[in-house]
């Protein structure tokens, strides 16, 4: 089954709208609805004796089934691509000519209804990668002759040099020239923690300037950066991922051409030894008896009655092909940030040098960092037990900020500017723990620190030892340094961490899992949109994440309890095994009549009454998928 594809970045419409209409508006509804009330109004007909116009109505309902399927084999054929759409047509025009109109009509309106319930568990795209693009600024300004000039971002060349005033985008990527400031990076790197940056610091496009004013040499053009390359990586994914066939397909190919010749087979050995209309009849019967009809729509009533299921405890899941593929995983990426931990920085440790209380040092470094919208100094606001009063406030950017409390000048910043004293080897151990520390200063003297952290999601082990018994392999992904990764990795129980990666990093370690085995991603962010289309499967996490991460992923989490994880799959796996259950009893039927049919001990009529038979059992057996369990 295909997946949908976006299209180029320089031709994505920003105004296209993916609202299909209301459902009784939709062709691919309304045919398989009208196929099947003609075909049993002709039922209706045909029982109260109106043999004319139940006739009539039969035909109404074989040519509305069968335009759903049969323009499309048509096409294929002449390709030179066969399907089970093709043999479902053969099947149906030689019920026709052995006068069958019946037994044809109810083929048509079943297969039809098979391809109906196909397409609308995948129509499900999203146009995510609008919002991508719009993070990108329609002006910038630069620098030329000493004089700023506003121009369009995609006009930028590489070499330019960007002002970018606190609160604006960098409209491409590039390298500071003059300046220092914080920048929010989390629609790059998905980082929640802003990162300081000065001269020579090489920047991405879309990043946030949080705080002072920065010069940035352009080195890449406007419409070739870090966010076009993200889009190009999904479209390509995308694509490739849309060339793999369905599994009823793929069981179809050498079906199909088999059943094919064996009929023609039958029907030219047949007419040299015996009655030519004898065996080109029976030739025909062995063409609807191999007729695949149960597995044409045991795979994908079991597939939305798993889908459907599954979307009531959170799990929505883009289409059968995916579920299929889902239910095979045996390795899942996770991205840090937003999926693993909660994305809401918070304090986590506070020292003292013993000459103020952890509740002071607290005190002090919140009643400046009020001034600040820096993300820390909202963790350390809400930690803090009260707030006092600031005055004379000024804020270094890319250091830290400096004010009067009672009289008495306090400065909070990174040590890296402001000196820890005797608290140097414990703030280096914080650091080693993963978090973000800040020191505070008392008339130049260091008083305190506090460290912050975006802290696990506490349901966090328990999962990963979950997917451990289920098999499945568990690799973390993450923008954020080394450091803090594995100091994270090791509460959680992950062992292979791969830290620092930009999104095209990421999509390149996807690469790598799956090139050993089927592996899915789980991320929540624009920066995980490259690797989420790469991977066999890509999972968004949240109801509120990216539009970007939910159009590049296939299954979508409306939560954010990681406890979903193992049930999916476990919900998966379950339905892939009814998937499986239903094709061997496809098959078997097709195997059972074939030689049935062959030596005439089965005609048409009980060919086609043991199809149907077959299909109620895998239809039932099929919504066994709707079952869930907790």
């Amino acid at each position: 089954m295909s997946a949908v594809t976006g299209s180029q970045v320089d031709e994505v419409d920003l105004d296209d709208d993916d609202d299909d209409g209301p459902w009784w508006k939709d062709r691919e509804v309304l045919l398989p609805v009208f196929s099947g009330v003609a075909f049993f109004a002709g039922l209706i007909c045909e029982w109260s004796g109106a043999e004319t116009p139940a006739l009539v109505l039969f035909w109404i309902g074989l040519l509305a089934g069968a335009s759903m399927f049969t323009p499309g084999a048509i096409r294929k054929l002449v390709k030179g691509k066969l399907g089970i759409s093709l043999l479902m047509t053969i099947s149906a025009i030689g019920a026709v000519i052995l006068g069958y109109v019946e037994e044809a009509a109810a083929l048509a309106f079943l297969y039809s209804i098979a391809e109906a319930l196909e397409d609308k568990a995948m129509d499900r795209a999203r146009g995510g990668l609008r919002a991508l693009l719009k993070l990108v600024p329609e002006t910038a300004t630069v620098r030329t002759d000493g004089a700023s000039v506003e121009v369009a971002a995609k006009d930028l060349t590489v070499g330019q040099v960007m002002l970018v005033r606190p609160g604006e985008r960098i409209a491409t990527d590039g390298i500071v020239a003059s300046g220092r400031s914080s920048l929010d990076t989390s629609a790059i790197t998905g980082e929640s923690i802003p990162v300081e940056v000065g001269p020579g610091d090489a920047v991405s496009a879309g990043a946030i300037n949080t705080a002072g004013a920065l010069e940035v040499e352009a080195t890449a053009a406007g419409t070739d950066n870090s966010l076009t390359t993200i889009v190009e990586l999904v479209e390509q994914a995308q694509t490739e991922k849309g060339e793999r066939a369905r599994l009823a397909d793929r069981i179809a190919r050498p079906l199909v051409p088999g059943v094919l010749i064996l009929a023609v087979l039958v029907a030219l050995i047949g007419s040299l030894f015996g009655d030519p209309e004898l065996w080109i009849t029976r030739a025909l019967v062995v063409l609807v008896a191999a007729s695949p009809c149960a597995l044409a729509i045991s795979v994908p009533i079991t597939v939305v009655a798993a889908i459907g299921s599954a979307s009531k405890f959170g799990v929505i899941i883009k289409s059968g092909a995916i579920f299929e593929r889902f239910g095979g995983i045996r390795h899942v990426a996770v991205d840090k940030t937003g999926t693993l931990t909660r994305n809401q920085p918070t304090v986590t440790a506070v020292l003292t040098t013993g000459s103020a209380t952890e509740a002071e040092v607290l005190g002090w470094a919140a009643g400046l960092e009020q001034h600040s919208t820096h993300p820390l100094a909202t963790a350390i606001i809400q930690q803090a037990p009260g707030v006092p009063a600031a005055k004379d406030v000024s804020e270094q950017a890319g250091h830290g900020i400096t004010g009067a409390i009672d009289g008495v000048v306090v400065t909070v910043g990174s040590p890296r500017w402001l000196t820890a004293g005797t608290l140097t080897d414990r703030v280096a151990e914080l650091e080693g723990q993963g978090m973000t520390v800040v020191i505070v200063h008392r008339d130049t003297v260091p008083v305190g620190a506090i460290g912050v952290r975006d802290e696990l999601r506490p349901e966090v082990p328990e999962v990963i030892r979950t997917l451990a018994r289920q098999g499945i392999g568990v690799t973390m992904l993450t923008g954020d340094n080394t450091r803090t990764a594995h100091a994270l990795a090791a509460q959680a129980g992950i062992k292979d961490v791969r830290a620092e990666l930009r999104p095209e990093d990421k999509a390149t370690a996807i690469g790598e899992l799956t090139a050993t085995g089927p592996a899915a991603m789980i991320g929540d962010g624009i920066n995980d949109a490259p690797a989420l289309a790469a991977a066999d499967v890509g999972i968004a996490m949240g109801a509120t994440g990216s539009d970007a991460a939910i159009e590049s992923a296939d299954i979508a989490f409306t939560g954010h309890d990681l406890r979903l994880i193992p049930r999916a799959f476990a919900h998966a796996r379950r339905g892939r095994r009814i998937i499986n259950q239903n094709i061997i009893l496809s098959l078997l039927i097709i195997t059972v009549l074939l030689p049935l049919a062959l030596f005439g001990v089965l005609g048409l009529a009980a060919v086609v009454l043991v199809h149907e038979i077959a299909e109620v059992v895998v239809i039932l057996n099929g919504l066994r998928a709707a079952r869930t369990r907790a």
